[in-house]
């Protein structure tokens, strides 16, 4: 969404620092859900989580501090696959949590989403058609902010195939012509902010003090 924003309304923006997706171009022949589609096929999280209601219904299944455990674990470098036929019980549940994460932090979330439900962050994935139709006048377009990426080396979304190529190859910074660096952090998955925290406190602060 940050990336959205400066590319809808760059006059608003001073600069962004982003963390684990980088931009993608808006293509003008197929979405991102075409896309991922092809790639992984429809036991791939994103295509499971299309349908209304059924992931939800899905969901409900398992404890939610349990489906936190599982979700929380399970973003690492390789492809997110949830087959139908077994659902999220068939994911995984780490004996124990991570060094950054904690039954504390489990519960909180799990009491937050037993309040409000999974349905407004699946709708972020149901929208990605929609958001590829809304976004076709800015096709051809550049994010034209001063920007930094950081990304983990192990991330799911930076180990799907052509990722690393257009990041390291010179894709990234044809779209976002004022990148000014990338930060490939090693060992490390998708909740960066959490798992290096004091790091990428340490490269926020020295990114923004410039503006």
């Amino acid at each position: 969404m940050a990336w959205y924003f400066c590319w809808f309304r760059p006059d608003r923006i001073k600069a962004l620092i982003n963390l684990s997706v980088p931009f993608f171009p808006r293509n003008p022949a197929f979405d991102q859900d075409d896309d991922i589609r092809a790639l992984f096929g429809d036991d791939y999280y994103v295509c499971r989580f299309q349908e209304h209601g059924e992931a939800e219904e899905d969901f409900a299944c398992v404890d939610t501090a349990r489906l936190m455990k599982k979700f929380f674990s399970i973003f690492g470098p390789n492809p997110l696959m949830i087959p139908k036929e077994v659902g999220v019980r068939g994911l995984a549940t780490p004996d124990a949590l991570p060094s950054w994460l904690s039954e504390e932090d489990i519960n909180y979330y799990a009491t937050k989403f037993k309040q409000t439900g999974f349905t407004g962050g699946l709708n972020y994935y149901r929208a990605i058609h929609l958001n590829w139709e809304l976004t076709a006048p800015w096709t051809g377009s550049q994010v034209k902010v001063p920007a930094k990426f950081i990304v983990g080396d192990q991330d799911i979304v930076y180990n799907i195939p052509g990722v690393k190529d257009y990041i390291s190859g010179g894709g990234c910074k044809k779209d976002v012509p004022c990148l000014q660096d990338v930060v490939v952090i090693k060992g490390a998955f998708h909740f960066i902010n959490q798992e290096k925290a004091d790091e990428i406190s340490a490269h926020i602060y020295e990114f923004i003090n410039k503006y």
